[in-house]
């Protein structure tokens, strides 16, 4: 059973994957800081000094402190019920960057795939070669002719 396990776990594809897996953690945990620290500011600047996360609606106040609650993290402390779409904002624009970013790594990727293939095509076209051998004299001959030069034998066409 171990052998079974450790061969399943050292195929090509299961090791790929976790490795895509932590890779993307990581890269969640920067689009998270990207979108948070660098995009948002700006935009909130842009929109009249508006934090995304501090954008929320007060469903119930909460039974500690009473409202009005200015930033999210006060409404929550006092125990109020809120619906935090200004959070969800910023899901959406992380999802957008992170999507964006794949779609260009899956385009580059792609990009040099098939300029791998047609290097390969190029290459196979290459050592095709352009000459046959005279079956009746031996002596390189064009592959389109129809008679040897050398010896003037007659040949099938290729």
């Amino acid at each position: 059973m171990f052998k079974d396990f450790r061969d399943f776990v050292m195929r090509g594809n299961v090791l790929d994957l976790a490795v895509g897996i932590v890779i993307g953690a990581a890269f969640g945990t920067i689009v998270n800081s990207l979108v948070k620290d660098i995009i948002m500011p700006p935009i909130g600047l842009l929109l009249g000094k508006v934090d995304f996360v501090n954008l929320f609606v007060v469903f119930r106040n909460g039974a500690t402190i009473p409202p009005p609650y200015h930033t999210l993290a006060n409404a929550q402390a006092a125990g109020a019920v809120t619906f935090n779409y200004g959070v969800f904002i910023n899901a959406i624009i992380a999802f957008i960057i992170v999507a964006f970013a794949v779609f260009m790594i899956v385009r580059l990727v792609n990009k040099a795939r098939k300029a791998l293939e047609k290097k390969k095509e190029t290459e196979a076209a290459a050592a095709v070669p352009p000459t046959k051998e005279c079956p009746y004299c031996a002596t390189a001959i064009p592959l389109k002719a129809l008679r040897c030069p050398n010896c003037t034998s007659e040949l099938k066409p290729a």
